[in-house]
């Protein structure tokens, strides 16, 4: 999947840079690229059940200070 731009006759380098981030943009390499670069590992089961208890924790005492006012925004 290469992307090929040319220089036209009596282009500018300005020009011919800007007609190549367009079309890099437009093929979507640079997201695709961007999402690879920094892959995440699978969590084992027990890490993910721990951390959805972790959250939920959290959650339920950040509900409980709010209804009792003392969170400061």
């Amino acid at each position: 999947m290469a992307i090929e731009v040319r220089k036209k006759e009596g282009e500018t380098v300005q020009s011919l840079i800007y007609r190549f981030t367009k079309k890099i943009k437009q093929s979507g390499v640079l997201t695709e690229v961007r999402k690879r670069q920094f892959k995440a590992r699978n969590q084992s089961k027990l890490k993910k059940r721990s951390s959805a208890i972790y959250r939920s924790l959290k959650q339920e005492e950040f509900n409980r200070k709010r209804k009792l006012g003392l969170l400061n925004y």
